[in-house]
């Protein structure tokens, strides 16, 4: 696995996708993905366990891309979340494995009872 830096780095705000463009191919990765698939221990955990499912996180945003030296970018995300950095063998790994990893993602959420969307906080009476 390369770690090769991208060419080019993008992001595109209204749609919430940060495109990855290396010299051979390119990603359009969702602030969603990217979110439930960061590289934190919070999310990875410290021992190499299995992912943290992180869930309700549809309409996370991106607030700011901070570059790390000449090898990651550090992800802040609207509900606090900034740990982790996105190096760029990183980035490889989540676009080329994005639909495995999202199948699995979703199949956990089911199996869990997780939802992307965030709960409502209260019932509709009627």
């Amino acid at each position: 696995m390369s770690d090769k830096a991208p060419t080019d780095i993008k992001f595109h705000q209204k749609s919430q996708k940060l495109e990855v463009v290396f010299d051979d191919i390119s990603y359009q990765l969702s602030a969603e993905y990217l979110r439930v698939f960061s590289p934190s221990a919070e999310v990875r955990g410290h021992g190499g366990g299995p992912l943290k499912l992180v869930t309700e996180k549809k309409q996370v945003k991106i607030v700011n891309l901070t570059p790390v030296g000449h090898y990651a970018i550090q992800i802040t995300f609207d509900d606090g979340h900034d740990s982790g950095l996105y190096t760029w063998q990183t980035f490889r790994e989540l676009g080329d494995n994005f639909e495995s990893n999202w199948a699995e993602y979703e199949a956990r959420l089911a199996k869990e009872g997780g939802s992307r969307d965030v709960k409502a906080l209260y019932k509709k009476v009627e």
